[in-house]
Order: C-alpha cells, then structure tokens, then sequence
C-alpha cells in the first residue's frame, strides 16, 4: 500500500502578526533601565571554572541563537492544563483548538516588537520569527553582540562532548521589560545538545540476530547443560515476545479494544526508509494485520541534518520498534510518524510543536531522552507539553536505558547520578521498564523492574567466571532510568502516592526540605533478554544485500511505545481523548488497573535466565558466548533504584494490567 508522506510546514514567518491583548509590554532598548533578570538553563553545568581551557575570554566569532518565546500568560497555560488534565474538575476535558491556544496564551506583538527591539539594539540581526505560543526568534551576530544582549562573558571549556566549547561564564539575563516573555534561549554555547535512542539518509544498519536456544514463553527451555547458579538452573531467555503476547499479557485482548478511532504520534529523528513496508511485512510474519490503506501517515522536514553527528541510520530500529509497538497493542490507531531533522534539541522540539500546533494526535510517543544537567530547552519543551495537555494531547516518553544515570551506568555522558529529560517534566509520562514473564497460554505470570547483570561462561564450562550477580558496575548490562528530579517540585498528581521518604532523597545523597518530581509514572516490558520481537530492513551478514530481518529487542524504547498503544485502546474504551494521562492515571494506584512490579516477585532471592550470543551478532559468527543474566537489580549503592510494594522510583505504578477496563473497557 502506498506511504503517506506530508512534509512539515513552516510555522510561521517574520513579522507575522500575533493577536494583542491586556497585559502587553512595551519595547525596550538596551539603553532603557539596569534591571535584568536570569533566563534559565542559560549557564550550562559543565560550564565550571574547573573546566575552563583557560582564564581568557572569548571575544570573537558568531552566535546564532533562538530566544523562545513564553507567550501572555504562562502562569495561565500551566493553571489551564491542570484544571482540564483533572478529574472531578469543573474544566476536565475542556480541551481548546490549537487556535484557542494561540489567542489566550500566545506571544502578542507587542511582545515580540520589545524582544526584537532589545535584541537588534544591542547589535544582533532578527533572521526570523515564529510567532505561536511555542515559537521563537531566531537572531546572529557577533560574539561581542552577544555578550552585550544577554549580559554574559564567555569563555572556552572542556565540554561534554569531548571538545572545547565556547559557553557563558554566567547565566543569560534580559532586561524585566522583556524577561517574562522569553522561556529559554539556545546557541550561546557551542556544545552538542543532541537527545539519545535516543538530504539523503544512510542505509540502513545492520541486524542484531539472535542465537539460540531461546524459548517461546518464559521458562519453556532450561539451561540444564549450563551451570545452575542460585540453587538451580535457570530457564534459557526468550526469543522475543509478539505483539499477541504482550496483549493478552496486559489485559488488551480481554478488553476488546484495538485503539479504533485514536491517533498515535511518534517522534523521532531522522526516517527509516522501509519503516511501512517493514512494519507491515512484521505483522504479516506475526500473524497480525497490516496497516490498512491511510491508517499510516508520515510528516518529514524538508530536508535532514547532522546525519553524521547524529548516526542517522541508528534512529532507524527505534523507528521501526516504534512504530511496530504502537501498531501491535493498538492495530487499528491511526499512526502519524513525525521526523525531526536531526537528534538536536532544536530539530526534535520543533516536530513536537508540530503535532500540538496542528493537533495532529491526541498520544505522542517518544522513545528519546538525555541526563537532565545537559538539557538546555526544558523550559520551551515544558510549554510545548503544557499547550499539548490544554488540547488534550499525552506525552509519553522512555525513562531511560541507563538506570539512575550515574558515571558507572552511562560513561562518557553522565558526570553524576540523575534523571533524564524529558521523562522528568512534571507535564509528561515517564515510562520505565521491567522483566516481563508470558507463560504458554499467553498468560501474565510476573514481572521484575528492568535491571541486569551479567556473568560470562567461565572457560572450564562448569562455572560462571565471577559469582553471581558479578561485580557492579563492571558486570552491569543496563536497566530501567528513574529517580528523583532536582529541577522539578512534586507535581499535585504524586502527593499522597509517593513516598516522603523518596522524593526528597536527592541524588547527591542530601535530604531536599520540599518533595521533588520522581520517575517513573508506569512501567512496561523492556527487558532485551524478555523482550520483544522487531522487523526490519537491514544490512545481512554478506555485507552486501539488505533484506528483512527479525530480531529480539528491549529497552524503555519499547516499553514506551507499548504503553502508549494501550493508552489508545483507553482512549477508545472511555470515548474520548484522555489528554494529559498522570492525574487520572494515579487516581488508579493501588487498583487493579495496575500489576505492582516488585524486584522479588516470587519471593526472597535473585531471577535469573541463560543467552547466548554470537561473537559478531551482525554476521551470525562465533564462537557462542553464553552468559547467566540476573535480573532485577536496578543499579547498586547510590544509583540503586528499588521496586517495591506501591510506588517506587523503578516502576512507578507498576505495569498496565485492568488499565484500559478502568476506563470503560469490557
């Protein structure tokens, strides 16, 4: 059947007028007044006098940056998103056009006459203006101008990404004039703000193939030929779940809903070439129907960039998975693929406002993320799920494959333990992930939280090479992301559900006075070892030909796009959108909408489970290595994240299991 495929349009031009309204400012030169006023995430962490490359400043060069726009009354877009998003409240539901948004919340032109007056009257060039509640003013100069606008020194760092970068010694200000009216500003420093799996596109990568044995359903294959290890041998992992698996796992094939009437979006960056034909080709080899005629629509920029930087063809199996998860819990959703141009923040930003400017889904997937201390546009994101929730638009996004996000977990990128943005925006679902067992009827039998560690077959084959678990974190093999946020406060929604104790045991080990904002909210499958199954185009082990591959996949990048499917079939079963999912969906705790995922759930004592892995498991070459996978160890010292009875900081509420009943299903 044929792809659709819509490309992006642009929001809006230069000098396109903005409705006016009470409350305007007035424009403002350099010149008027001294009283200015930080703009945040504009000093960025790594930005510290210990990393400097040296004392001198830097003088020259260019800047070109957006300064985004907070709009008339963003104080009254959070209030309205959180009355709608609430049940039992006068305004639940009361979603508004995007239209609606535009003339209660958007930026006036007053307002973007004084932000650009300030900016060219210190010597910066307007290059462009976006003008809706989510937009922007795009201006370049020079470094001096800059310096001079936004009142910072800069200087030359070690930065994140391996290289020197030039950054702001302090925060950003803008005079009080125009303060108010600015959200957060990007391009002041030069370092790589690029988010995580997380022109002309390369070809796709090459498979992941999975050696066996493997089992069908958990625990249908033991390893008795393997060394036992906890008192007996374990169970070989599974080849990967199927999307029929996983529906009547979670309570999909029960309710009866298939997702029929709903919109699911899924953001990523970049776009697999063969992402329909591979999906449908998957559920076809699954025993699942293809995506009818229209049912598929893709909305592409004009063209792509950083594809080098950025490891294009590496986005391409989370597409795939992406849409593959949503299409197999929720098959008859209408599914709209949105690209970014890049895995820049700027780029993937500007395909969320998309969606909420042209309200093109009422569910957005999103399977990407970064540690919260290298994100520099939380603020513009923030708005942008703020006006999603006033239309009644979810977002979901993946907690991370990297536990608590210390050093040890995720070297190289993380320098200290934290959470990841955007699942820790109070406006979003943070999704995390488990170990999921599916017995020979298709049957839930338990779940574990998400956490691996690993032990290699010792050379003798009559042991494994350390005691199990191992050692962490040098035998740590990923797990689900979590935590407690030290950005954000306690959201309304997690008073009373979660634990004191929790959210105010900040990262660092000191105790926070005030409740802080912990992830994640629900949990699904993620576990690669029980993960599912995935299609796809990809390079074969000749190193020449490409052809459709099966694979076995996990990570939170399933978990979410799963869980968003089974919001859809939600959707359906209450007859109408759901919006912004966090108030209703904790007003479910401790109810049957919800498995409590446990790190011990068939009682004292570690779960376990045997793979095998091809030396080179993109040529299908050995020799096999086998491996004693431990499950459910989430991280270790102060990185430890615990499932527990009730909420917990591995897997929230726990795992969809009446969830789409609780809204109406049968």
């Amino acid at each position: 059947m044929p792809l659709v495929t819509t490309r992006l349009r642009a929001v809006a031009t230069a000098g396109t007028a903005a409705l006016l309204c009470a409350g305007a400012i007035a424009a403002a030169s350099p010149s008027q007044g001294t009283s200015r006023s930080a703009i945040p995430n504009t000093h960025p962490d790594w930005a510290r006098s210990a990393q400097q490359v040296s004392s001198q400043a830097v003088t020259t060069g260019t800047v070109n940056a957006r300064v985004y726009l907070a709009g008339q009354d963003p104080a009254g877009l959070a209030a309205y998103a959180t009355a709608v998003s609430t049940p039992g409240d006068a305004s639940y539901g009361q979603y508004l056009t995007p239209a609606e948004v535009q003339q209660r919340f958007g930026p006036t032109s007053d307002q973007i006459s004084a932000i650009k007056s300030w900016l060219s009257g210190a010597g910066l060039t307007v290059t462009g203006v976006v003008d809706k509640a989510d937009g922007y003013i795009s201006v370049t100069g020079s470094v001096a101008d800059a310096a001079k606008a936004f009142s910072v020194t800069f200087r030359n760092y070690h930065g994140p990404d391996q290289r020197t970068d030039r950054a702001p010694e302090q925060a950003a200000t803008a005079p009080d004039t125009v303060s108010r009216a600015i959200v957060a500003v990007t391009g002041l420093d030069t370092a790589t703000h690029q988010m995580r799996p997380s022109d002309t596109l390369p070809p796709p990568p090459s498979n992941y193939w999975t050696a066996g044995p493997c089992s069908q359903y958990y625990a249908q294959k033991i390893a008795t030929t393997e060394p036992p290890a906890y008192g007996r041998h374990q169970p070989w992992t599974n080849c990967g779940y199927t999307p029929a698996q996983v529906r009547s796992a979670y309570g999909v094939t029960a309710s009866g809903m298939t997702g029929k009437g709903q919109t699911v979006a899924i953001v990523d960056a970049y776009a697999s070439p063969s992402i329909l034909s591979d999906a449908n080709q998957f559920s076809t080899t699954v025993g699942d129907q293809p995506f009818a005629s229209g049912q598929f629509h893709q909305y592409l920029p004009n063209s792509f960039n950083s594809t080098a930087a950025c490891g294009a063809a590496g986005w391409y199996p989370e597409e795939t998975l992406d849409v593959e998860s949503v299409h197999g819990q929720a098959p008859a959703a209408n599914v709209d693929f949105v690209a970014g141009a890049s895995c820049n923040d700027d780029d993937l930003l500007a395909a969320e406002a998309f969606i909420v400017n042209d309200h093109i889904a009422s569910i957005v997937s999103n399977s990407y993320g970064e540690p919260s201390d290298t994100e520099s546009l939380a603020g513009a994101y923030d708005q942008v799920f703020e006006i999603g929730a006033t239309e009644g638009i979810g977002f979901f996004f993946s907690s991370g494959d990297s536990g608590y996000e210390s050093p040890d977990e995720d070297p190289g990128v993380s320098d200290k333990i934290q959470t990841d943005y955007p699942a820790e925006s109070p406006w979003v679902t943070s999704v995390g992930g488990t170990s999921l067992a599916i017995g020979p009827a298709r049957n839930y039998e338990f779940e574990t939280s998400w956490g691996t560690m690993i032990d290699q077959l010792a050379a003798n084959g009559k042991s494994w090479s350390t005691t199990p678990p191992g050692t962490y974190p040098a035998d740590y093999d990923g797990s689900s992301g979590g935590g407690v946020s030290t950005v954000y406060s306690q959201p309304f929604y997690q008073k009373k559900v979660v634990p004191t104790g929790l959210a105010t045991a900040l990262p660092n080990g000191t105790v926070s006075a005030t409740p802080m904002r912990v992830e994640p909210d629900v949990s699904a499958l993620a576990d690669p070892s029980t993960g599912i199954l995935v299609g796809e185009t990809t390079l074969q082990p000749d190193g020449k030909t490409y052809a459709f591959s099966l694979s076995r996949t996990g990570g939170t990048s399933v978990a979410t796009p799963v869980f968003a499917g089974i919001e859809a079939d939600a959707q359906q079963a209450a007859g109408r959108d759901l919006g912004f999912a966090d108030p209703a969906i904790y007003q479910r705790y401790r109810t049957a909408a919800f498995h409590d995922v446990t790190d011990h759930p068939l009682g004292p004592g570690h779960l376990a489970e045997v793979r095998q892995n091809y030396t080179d498991p993109a040529t299908k070459t050995g020799p096999l290595l086998t491996y004693l996978r431990t499950l459910g160890i989430d991280g270790e010292g102060a990185a430890a994240l615990h499932a527990v009875s009730g909420y917990d900081d591995a897997t929230g509420l726990g795992s969809p299991r009446l969830y789409i009943q609780s809204f109406g299903g049968r």
